[in-house]
């Protein structure tokens, strides 16, 4: 079982760089529809059952966004918000 995962973890680390970016965002829809389908007017069973498999599915997206990243891609991402943070930053000062 073991040696799988390796291989798995190995596969998507030699996926593009904007795959990651799209895994990473991929996320952010479950998370929030696994808090809002406790709107929804469904039994308590049903719900944690929709929880928990939303926010699996949150979870593995981002954890697999950030193994397709790696540590170099994470910096590259870190750099472009810093980048875009300045730059609106001067243009608010002019």
């Amino acid at each position: 079982m073991k040696r799988l995962f390796q291989r798995i973890r190995a596969w998507l680390q030699t996926l593009p760089y904007r795959t990651g970016v799209v895994v990473l965002l991929c996320c952010i829809p479950f998370y929030i529809l696994s808090f809002a389908q406790m709107l929804l007017p469904i039994s308590a069973g049903v719900k944690t059952v929709l929880w928990t498999v939303l926010f699996g599915l949150a979870k593995t997206c981002q954890y697999s966004g950030l193994t397709i990243l790696g540590v170099e891609g994470y910096k590259r991402l870190k750099s472009f918000f810093k980048r875009r943070r300045r730059s609106a930053e001067e243009g608010e000062s002019q």
